[in-house]
């Protein structure tokens, strides 16, 4: 078991993430996107505190590039499941083992991914399991959480714990993407290659989606908001996974969708309204013109 761990610009030296990760796994590997080096001096610490090897790539190459080194790493080691984790994120006591149970989960297919319930720890907390639905994927519902196995749509990659057979079959994060819909990108290739994906809502993990929270009035569920950069790959790549064949016809309409509402909400309601336009009118565009990578 190879834990990756991807920073960039993280805040503060991770040591209780990695002295979390440690206890539950053989290897820790942290890749570090770019960060300044006054950043990087605190997580070389905590890295070499506990025993964690401490990959720089010395740019930001993306969130996909990083994982997919970090894997790289793990089955140098010997790995055989790499659990993957960003920096803001804290794994409970016994996430792993729990973890574990799901890959001997009765069903017809094997499992390619397994995750744990995955909450938040700030105002306006929210649950972060999605299972498939009619128009695409939603929120679990609390009687879903109360499986001890559930099916879902995809997994967000921070505590996705990835079987390497598989990922080698499916294939590894795509790296076009740079950021963003990377993990449910990959979801729906394991899905498609006969996978299951599950979650185990006894397994539990605090993480922050987004810079912050909104409430709108009258919506039950909070708007998790990212800055202008975010708001262009968001768009972009819902552009391109529409275009790309993975997503059922009800799913691409679902998603045309949550990105007319997505981008209305941004560029005419939220804060820095004009960078957010021009940052979703790009994301738009390269995405129509399949344009893919870091942006321009």
């Amino acid at each position: 078991m190879a834990a990756v761990v991807v920073t960039y610009h993280p805040e503060g030296d991770c040591a209780e993430l990695l002295e979390a990760l440690a206890g539950q796994c053989r290897w820790v590997i942290v890749v570090d996107n770019g960060s300044l080096p006054e950043e990087l001096e605190p997580v070389r610490s905590a890295c070499a505190a506990v025993g964690a090897l401490l990959v720089e790539l010395g740019r930001n190459t993306g969130i996909a590039a990083a994982q997919n080194r970090g894997v790289v790493e793990a089955e140098r080691l010997g790995a055989r499941w790499v659990l993957l984790s960003d920096d803001d994120s804290a794994p409970a006591e016994g996430m792993v083992s729990l973890l574990m149970t799901a890959f001997e989960a009765p069903g017809q297919r094997p499992v390619a991914a397994v995750g744990p319930l995955v909450g938040e720890d700030r105002g306006g907390r929210d649950q972060l399991v999605y299972v498939a639905r009619r128009w695409g994927p939603r929120r679990a519902t609390a009687e879903e959480l109360g499986s001890p196995f559930l099916e879902v749509a995809f997994l967000i990659a921070s505590g996705c714990l990835v079987d390497l057979h598989a990922l080698r079959e499916v294939g590894p994060m795509n790296e076009d993407l740079f950021i963003d819909h990377v993990d449910l990108e990959w979801g729906l290739r394991a899905r498609r290659a006969g996978y299951r994906l599950l979650v185990v809502p006894r397994a539990r993990m605090t993480h922050s989606l987004g810079d912050e929270v909104v409430r709108i009035p009258g919506r039950r569920q909070p708007v998790h908001m990212h800055g202008p950069v975010r708001n262009y790959y968001l768009a972009r790549n819902t552009v391109a996974l529409i275009r790309s064949g993975l997503l059922p016809v009800a799913w691409r309409v679902g998603y045309a969708v949550w990105i007319t509402k997505y981008s209305a909400f941004n560029a005419l309601v939220a804060d820095r309204r004009g960078q957010r336009a021009r940052a979703l009118v790009e994301g738009l565009r390269d995405g129509l013109v399949g344009r893919t990578g870091p942006r321009p």
